[in-house]
């Protein structure tokens, strides 16, 4: 019987079907002494959960990289620094199988951000544009074909028709994209991850984060993170999006605009994680 407990175990499946299957039956042979024969992927990780006595001696076991525990903590929206070493994500994956958000539900795709069924859904902004950031990158970063994880619905569905996008990118000189319309907004920021191999890791805690809300109705969402192509730190982020609630969509928030602006790796500091620069007037001078 696993001595993990059930958050351990649940977090060990998730991390688990981030390894290469090579990578999965070794780690299996190691954990069970070689004494239990496996025949799938998914048998592999449970006798490894089964036969693993604790979450930590787990973690630091060789073939259990540091890249790979890097992105189950991205996919599961916790923040970290780009270089951050293993041992220190061991000790954010245990805390984080500890804490009450292991236990928060992740949000069902092709729901959007829902709003609230007893409120107006504005009442605490910071837990609407967490729930919607974690929402959109999961969405967006499983369209990543080395990021190993389902692939989820992804499409101009999500985009009100008008939706415009500017993207600001930082090498050396700036280079300005804009796009309109559902369809080629989805496709560009679909290219970032699905042709260019990017990983998105948000910054969803402290100054990470900044939302405001228009008289109007437009709910203004800003998030800074780190860039990533597999192992690689590419660079931060900062990206604003403009949401409105779609009232012939079950009320869900449909992005209206976004804005994203990428800065080169020699913006990185491995003292601090990016943070949001907007002010909110400058937020909301952004649907002008």
């Amino acid at each position: 019987m696993s001595q993990l407990s059930v958050k351990e175990q649940s977090g060990c499946r998730r991390l688990l079907t981030l390894l290469p299957k090579e990578d999965l039956l070794a780690l299996t042979d190691t954990v069970t002494n070689r004494l239990i024969a496996v025949g799938s992927t998914k048998e592999a990780i449970e006798a490894i959960i089964a036969y693993s006595q604790d979450a930590e001696e787990l973690l630091k076991r060789k073939k259990v990289h540091r890249d790979v525990i890097f992105k189950y903590l991205a996919n599961e929206g916790v923040a970290i620094l780009p270089n951050t070493e293993k041992y220190q994500l061991v000790r954010k994956t245990l805390e984080f199988w500890s804490s009450d958000e292991m236990l928060k539900p992740k949000i069902e795709k092709n729901t959007s951000a829902s709003s609230d069924k007893t409120g107006d859904g504005l009442s605490d902004l910071a837990a609407l544009g967490k729930q919607f950031c974690q929402w959109f990158f999961c969405l967006l970063n499983s369209q990543n074909p080395t990021h190993g994880q389902p692939v989820q619905d992804w499409g101009p569905q999500h985009f009100w028709q008008d939706v415009r996008l500017r993207l600001l990118l930082c090498s050396g000189e700036q280079r300005v994209e804009e796009f309109n319309g559902a369809e080629l907004v989805s496709q560009r920021l679909h290219a970032l991850v699905g042709e260019e191999r990017l990983l998105f890791c948000p910054n969803l805690e402290g100054l990470g984060l900044k939302c405001v809300s228009s008289p109007h109705g437009l709910v203004f969402v800003a998030v800074a993170g780190t860039i990533h192509r597999d192992s690689a730190c590419l660079g931060i982020f900062e990206q604003v999006f403009g949401l409105i609630r779609s009232p012939l969509n079950n009320n869900h928030w449909k992005i209206k605009f976004v804005n994203v602006k990428v800065d080169a790796q020699s913006a990185i500091t491995d003292k601090q994680l990016p943070v949001i620069t907007y002010d909110s007037n400058e937020l909301l001078s952004l649907c002008n």
